[in-house]
């Protein structure tokens, strides 16, 4: 939960588990966890805890994880050691929508 950023419910979720196995440990044999901890382990050397935290939080690994798709979400952790962290623009022109007066 804390490497990756991700609430109670939402640890759950990616590993079919309830709370109660969250809390007790009984989580913590679970092959998901494991493969989840080795494949964020090498970006987690690199990158700061917030960082690897608010990247998570973005989509579409978000999607990726919290739908237990570990492949999708591998390949976005490939393509974020590749290219890093980026940000950008809602608008490629960096204007911002016209609000109604």
């Amino acid at each position: 939960m804390e490497r990756l950023g991700l609430s109670e419910d939402e640890l759950c979720r990616v590993l079919g588990s309830d709370p109660l196995s969250i809390v007790s440990g009984a989580a913590d044999a679970d092959p998901r966890l494991a493969i989840l901890l080795d494949l964020t382990g090498e970006v987690a050397e690199l990158a700061s805890p917030a960082a690897l935290r608010s990247w998570i939080r973005r989509e579409p690994q978000l999607t990726h994880l919290l739908g237990g798709d570990f492949a999708a979400f591998e390949d976005d952790l490939a393509a974020l050691r590749e290219r890093g962290f980026t940000v950008r623009r809602r608008d490629p022109g960096g204007a911002r929508p016209a609000t109604p007066p």
